[in-house]
């Protein structure tokens, strides 16, 4: 038995085996459930999402494309959800995208107009355009998830621009959260600490960011793939009927810290 025997759900985001959203599917498989799994268009991209997905277990996996940045794309994949499989129990939205060049110390305040939208596009705005479509599909109520940081709350050297996008996406969570409590979905955010993903790597000094947080946390050391995982799982399962627009932090109690 697990806590998510029997869920059926949408995980956005894997690109390979160190994504957030890899360790999160293989928390909700380990604990029962089954994952459907979304690929950016192109050939390669599903290459790579398809061989992660496999170290995963999953044989002739639900996988389609989907390019967040399209309605009509996106409009596809949850139409062939609603054919196939008729319902959702959960939404996992781990994606984000910020121009690198503009993620680097001292370029905060001079981003472009064009990079800025496209941050909060992709990061934030996905998030409700997906709950939008994901919603009408969970008859029985349902979760959602969404990945965030540290740099939402606090300002943190080089994240710039990407830091207001998990902003907007805390606050999203919040409001997504407002309405669609009346159905019985529950939608959350997960704070994880840094871990090496294709993602930070394009923040500048992000291993110095690594070495800080391992001196500071409590724990000492710096967060792992399988703690926000769990987290996920537990959030997205019954054992959390409770909790809802919340920000959670798995960070292993860094953003506890004064100093």
């Amino acid at each position: 038995m697990g806590c998510m025997d029997g869920k059926t759900g949408l995980v956005v985001g894997i690109a390979n085996d160190r994504s957030y959203a890899w360790f999160i599917a293989k928390s909700i498989l380990r604990e029962g459930g089954t994952c459907l799994f979304t690929h950016l268009p192109g050939e390669k991209m599903e290459r790579r999402v398809r061989k992660a997905v496999e170290a995963l277990g999953v044989e002739d996996p639900w996988l389609m494309p989907m390019d967040a940045s399209s309605d009509e794309s996106m409009d596809v994949a949850f139409d062939a959800i609603g054919s196939q499989h008729g319902t959702l129990d959960y939404l996992v939205h781990s994606i984000a995208f910020a121009d690198r060049d503009w993620l680097k110390e001292g370029k905060f305040v001079g981003t472009p107009r064009d990079v800025f939208t496209q941050a909060m596009d992709i990061s934030a705005w996905t998030y409700m355009a997906m709950a939008n479509r994901a919603a009408p599909l969970m008859s029985d109520g349902g979760g959602m998830v969404a990945m965030s940081y540290y740099g939402a709350e606090k300002a943190v050297p080089g994240y710039n621009v990407m830091g207001v996008a998990k902003a907007a996406l805390e606050a999203t969570t919040r409001y997504l959260a407002m309405e669609l409590g009346e159905k019985n979905i529950r939608v959350n955010s997960i704070s994880g600490g840094p871990i090496r993903t294709m993602s930070s790597m394009a923040v500048g000094g992000f291993s110095q960011i690594l070495d800080w947080v391992e001196q500071k946390a409590p724990l000492k050391r710096n967060v792992t793939g399988q703690d926000v995982g769990d987290s996920a799982a537990w959030l997205l399962s019954p054992l959390a009927s409770g909790v809802t627009g919340q920000t959670i932090y798995v960070d292993c109690g860094y953003s506890s810290m004064g100093l």
